[in-house]
């Protein structure tokens, strides 16, 4: 995917963010995203985010379904309000 609503897919800061602390290995995230998203680094023995922008827009299936909720997205009111001013910006409501 190139562009969201007419916004350039890479403009959108949309993607996951692994919090290693928290993250058991157990490769979930991995198996769940089909887009290449994610990755597991063998050294660490943790899934890490890889192909950030291949995620797509506002889903959060992975963290959803993270047994040890280590997977984060931006904040849903802060990310309401970037999209809107971008599709403002470009005369789209």
């Amino acid at each position: 995917m190139t562009e969201w609503r007419g916004i350039p897919r890479t403009d959108i800061p949309w993607f996951p963010t692994i919090d290693a602390e928290k993250c058991i290995g157990c490769r979930e995230c991995i198996s769940i995203c089909k887009n290449g998203v994610l990755a597991f680094d063998e050294a660490i023995r943790k899934s890490k985010v890889v192909n950030p922008y291949n995620c797509v827009v506002e889903c959060r299936t992975c963290a959803r379904l993270c047994p040890a909720e280590a997977i984060g997205f931006p904040d849903a009111t802060w990310f309401n309000e970037f999209i809107t001013e971008k599709l403002a910006a470009r005369g789209k409501p």
